[in-house]
C-alpha cells in the first residue's frame, strides 16, 4: 500500500447540518489496501460506516467496514463517498459518481441541492416471528417480513416504534444479521418512519440506514399509494430521506455534510 499520507474525511450523512444524520469516515486510496488494515481503520474509527475509494477506470471500486465486519451495501456511507469526490474536487460537479461494489454498480448524482443515490430493491417476503423477537424488542409486532439478510418488523404506531427499547443483547442471539423497525407516520411531513439494529455486525443502532430503505421502499409500496415516499429513520440523531421505488431500484435522495478532515500519522 502506498505509504504517503492519506486524508480521512468525517462526514454527516442524510442531514444538511454537523452532527445529526449518519457520521461516516470516507477515505480515497492511492493503490490497493489489506483489507485487514481497513478493518482495523474502521474499528479505529468507531462509526457505522468508514468507505474506502479506490479509482478502477471510469469508476471506484467502493468497500463499506463497521467496527467489526465488511458489509455487502451501504447508503449512507456511499452518499458519503460522492459527497467527498465533489467537493474536494476529485469528481466534476456535474460528474456522475459510479461505485463498483459487493451489490453491483451503484451510481450517485447531484440533484440541487440533494444527492440521489440508484440502489437496488431490496425483497421482501413475509415469515414467522422467531422464537424470542417480541421480548428481544419489548413491543408487539404487527407484521413480520424478511430480506435475504435481515428482519423487517412493522409496529402498530410511529409512537411504538420512537418509544422501542430493544435488548440488544437478544436481538444479537437472533437468527439474523439485523432488524428493521418500521411503521406508517403519524408525523404529517413523513410517510413512514423506522429505525435500524444490528448488534451483531457491531453497531448497536444504526442513525440513518440508506440500505434499510431498499427494503422499506418495496414494502411500504405494497401497502401505501403511489411509489413515492418521504422516510424519516427515528433514531437519537434522525435523518430524512427521499425514496423512489423505480422498478427492480430504489432512488434516494439525501444531504451531507463534511464534519472534520484529518491525516493518518
Amino acid at each position: 500500500m502506498d505509504k504517503r499520507p492519506l486524508t480521512i474525511h468525517h462526514v454527516d450523512a442524510f442531514t444538511d447540518r454537523p452532527f445529526a444524520g449518519n457520521p461516516a469516515a470516507v477515505c480515497i486510496l492511492e493503490t490497493d489496501a489489506d483489507a485487514k488494515w481497513m478493518q482495523d481503520v474502521a474499528a479505529e474509527m468507531n462509526l457505522s460506516e468508514t468507505a474506502f475509494l479506490r479509482r478502477e477506470g471510469d469508476a471506484w471500486r467502493l468497500r463499506w467496514f463497521t467496527p467489526t465486519a465488511e458489509v455487502d451495501l451501504c447508503g449512507h456511507a456511499t452518499l458519503a463517498s460522492a459527497h467527498v469526490l465533489w467537493d474536494t474536487g476529485v469528481l466534476p460537479a456535474a460528474a456522475t459518481a459510479r461505485f463498483q461494489t459487493r451489490s453491483g454498480l451503484l451510481t450517485a448524482a447531484r440533484a440541487g441541492d440533494w444527492i440521489e443515490l440508484d440502489f437496488p430493491a431490496i425483497d421482501v417476503h413475509e415469515t414467522t416471528a422467531p422464537e424470542g423477537l417480541e421480548l428481544a424488542l419489548g413491543v408487539q409486532p404487527v407484521h413480520v417480513a424478511r430480506t435475504h439478510q435481515d428482519l423487517i418488523i412493522e409496529l402498530a404506531s410511529e409512537a411504538d416504534v420512537r418509544c422501542c427499547t430493544p435488548d440488544f443483547a437478544r436481538i444479537r442471539a437472533l437468527p439474523t444479521r439485523a432488524i428493521g423497525i418500521t411503521s406508517r407516520a403519524s408525523t404529517p411531513e413523513f410517510d413512514f418512519v423506522s429505525r435500524f439494529f444490528a448488534p451483531a455486525v457491531g453497531v448497536d443502532e444504526d442513525p440513518v440506514t440508506g440500505s434499510l430503505h431498499c427494503a422499506l421502499a418495496p414494502y411500504w409500496a405494497a401497502r401505501l399509494p403511489g411509489t413515492e415516499f418521504r422516510a424519516y429513520q427515528a433514531s437519537r440523531r434522525g435523518g430524512f430521506l427521499h425514496v423512489t421505488l423505480d422498478g427492480a431500484r430504489v432512488r434516494l435522495r439525501g444531504q451531507a455534510v463534511t464534519v472534520l478532515r484529518g491525516a493518518f500519522a
